[in-house]
């Protein structure tokens, strides 16, 4: 469990103590779980891939109906002050934007919408993962499957269940029994030099590690794309790994009873060229992340 301990929160435009009373229970994003998030990787206090998570968050945002920030750049600006007020270097961030207005159980609000972020520290996940299935856990049909949204509850009660039988993550089927992603992260596999993840219309959020990976990571001699995964596919690839902004790619060591072979080359390659595109993000946007600006 991570022990370092954030005071500072930021709420709208104010850097407060995270014991200030903030929320109200009228806010509807609140109570019925309206509301965008990402969780961004801060790193030598550079936010890494902002302009990804924040794109991903606008699209989420305008098929629900949630009210960002108008100025993105305002908004990297104040969680940097976060940063730099939690003299929190290398942690993690959650961004949350909760609507305030529609529904039965509206309250009075000064805003249509309140922008929160928290910072926590760093997980330790080593050297694996162990998943069980959980089926008919993704509806790819639906027109929010995909989405990043404050209705996590499905998700965490997925996760303590599996934790509880002593697993790390789960992989969740779609209607059609394929492999869609984790509770928090996508899921790869590995045949040989071919690499494989599921297709956005198994029903699987755009992670932005899976998106670099895809768009970003050129790696000679290995293919990265996307395609339909079944849960026999894992079991017979040669590595299988899942990506989080939290977790990079980390292998996959066993999937219920199967233990995995994870001997081929694949996800090492990957690793360090992911690890060399961050480190390049990282130094060229160092100058405009100076704290306290």
């Amino acid at each position: 469990m991570d022990t370092v301990v954030f005071h500072h929160i930021l709420h709208n435009e104010e850097i407060g103590e995270v014991s200030d009373r903030l929320l109200a229970p009228g806010q509807v994003g609140l109570l019925a779980g309206w509301g965008v998030f990402t969780t961004i990787r801060v790193m030598d206090g550079v936010l890494f891939a902002f302009e990804r998570h924040w794109a991903r968050m606008q699209r989420d945002a305008a098929l629900f109906q949630v009210k960002l920030p108008s100025d993105p750049e305002r908004v990297r600006r104040r969680l940097l002050d976060l940063v730099a007020a939690n003299q929190a270097s290398n942690a993690t961030m959650r961004v949350v934007v909760v609507r305030n207005v529609g529904g039965t159980w509206e309250g009075p609000a000064q805003r249509e919408s309140d922008l929160i972020a928290l910072l926590s520290g760093l997980k330790e996940w080593g050297p694996g993962v162990q998943l069980c299935y959980q089926v008919q856990a993704r509806h790819a049909a639906c027109m929010f499957a995909g989405t990043k949204i404050l209705s996590w509850a499905m998700n965490l009660r997925w996760l303590e269940s599996a934790q509880g039988r002593g697993f790390d993550e789960v992989i969740l089927l779609n209607e059609r029994g394929e492999v869609a992603e984790c509770t928090s992260a996508n899921i790869f596999l590995a045949q040989g030099n071919r690499v494989w993840t599921p297709p956005l219309s198994s029903g699987c959020l755009p992670g932005v590690t899976r998106e670099v990976l895809l768009s970003e990571i050129h790696v000679p001699g290995f293919e990265i794309g996307e395609r339909t995964i079944l849960p026999e596919d894992l079991g017979e690839a040669d590595e299988v790994f899942i990506t989080s902004t939290t977790r990079d790619l980390l292998p996959v060591l066993r999937i219920e009873d199967r233990k995995l072979r994870n001997h081929g080359p694949a996800r090492a390659a990957l690793q360090n060229a992911f690890t060399a595109y961050v480190n390049a993000y990282i130094a060229a946007h160092r100058e405009v992340s100076v704290p306290g600006r």
